[in-house]
């Protein structure tokens, strides 16, 4: 009898580590990827693209998402009062569109509630029209606005039920 699934792509299932050292230069090149379509529309370098990976991963706590032996996205979570916040959220294009993105915010969501806090922090440059649309789509409100670092940032909080 032939096995049913001998045809089928395999599927490797994604898994969330604390990023290395290692992983920084694969973290760099999704940065690099996912964020160069704002350059032109930001004037500037996105404060992404801006990061010295190997030193975040040092100094702060990075995650990645793997699947098999890519690394497929990363974020930055750190604890800010009574949420974490969400920092970075990327997802390289080659594998957006197959839920990476809420998987990593889903990790981020069971962080928070594991350590007993209300809610999720982030904030994202105003002319990133796309991510703010995802925002609120995934339960996000808008706290407000201000320009930090020469940045125009919108700032997000979502409650954690």
């Amino acid at each position: 009898m032939d096995n049913p699934t001998s045809s089928r792509k395999s599927f490797r299932e994604p898994v969330m580590e604390i990023a290395t050292v290692q992983d920084a230069p694969s973290i760099k090149l999704i940065i690099d990827a996912a964020y160069s379509k704002y350059i032109k529309r930001l004037s500037m370098l996105p404060a992404a693209m801006k990061m010295q990976n190997d030193q975040l991963v040092e100094t702060q706590t990075v995650y990645v998402l793997r699947v098999g032996d890519d690394v497929v996205g990363s974020v930055i979570l750190s604890r800010e009062g009574d949420s974490i916040m969400v920092n970075n959220l990327v997802v390289a294009p080659s594998a957006q569109g197959h839920g990476y993105g809420r998987l990593l915010m889903k990790y981020a969501e069971n962080m928070a509630r594991e350590q007993g806090l209300a809610a999720l922090t982030l904030f994202a440059n105003v002319k990133m029209h796309e991510n703010i649309a995802w925002y609120t789509k995934i339960g996000f409100t808008e706290t407000g606005r201000k320009t930090e670092d020469g940045f125009n940032r919108v700032y997000f909080r979502k409650e954690l039920v």
